[in-house]
């Protein structure tokens, strides 16, 4: 059972996501999270220093969930291979799941060109992530289901995958099924790695 002080600060949480997501960051107000939130600003500040850190924390949201699930599809999958397009398959829930931040994957994008601090919380994660790509392609080598590669390039270009179709499902997201798109450019990406056996 969450507490009254959970419960306001995820009111707080969730009224920031959808104003951010309508209206951007710059244009959001903490007065404006306020007041959707119906909290004081007293308890605003109680929760979240500035607008910013509340800006972080759905950022951190974010990153959590897909932890979460890459984690289990890896794990949950017989080999290498099968665990990238188990991870391809996720994409449709990570783009229903979204709930507005995908638009907002953007502005984190525009606020760390502009912000030191924001820069450091985003690029922290994305090296996290071709980190973790890289060690899933070393694994696959060491399995034998993949051939020997620079696991550092791999991993960068199953991240630059991945956000380049996160961009393209905000930007046109009627103009594919985004998930299925993905799967397919990775079933070709992994035959491209495949050792053949």
């Amino acid at each position: 059972m969450q507490t009254r002080s959970e419960e306001t600060r995820a009111r707080i949480v969730q009224s920031a996501l959808r104003l951010f997501a309508d209206q951007g960051y710059d244009a959001t107000g903490v007065a404006e999270i306020c007041e959707r939130s119906e909290v004081s600003k007293g308890a605003f500040y109680h929760h979240f220093p500035s607008k910013q850190s509340v800006f972080l924390e759905l950022l951190k949201q974010w990153l959590e969930g897909l932890d979460r699930e890459m984690g289990k599809a890896m794990s949950a999958s017989a080999s290498v291979p099968e665990g990238l397009m188990a991870m391809a398959g996720q994409m449709k829930g990570v783009f229903a799941a979204a709930d507005g931040r995908l638009p907002l994957f953007l502005e984190f994008w525009q606020q760390a060109r502009r912000d030191p601090a924001v820069w450091k919380e985003l690029i922290a994660p994305y090296r996290r992530y071709r980190d973790f790509f890289a060690t899933i392609v070393q694994a696959g080598i060491a399995e034998g289901s993949l051939r020997r590669v620079d696991a550092k390039a791999a991993g960068q270009a199953l991240v630059a995958l991945a956000v380049g179709f996160v961009v393209q499902g905000v930007l046109d997201p009627g103009g594919a099924k985004w998930d299925l798109v993905m799967r397919d450019a990775l079933r070709l990406l992994i035959a491209g790695l495949s050792s053949g056996r």
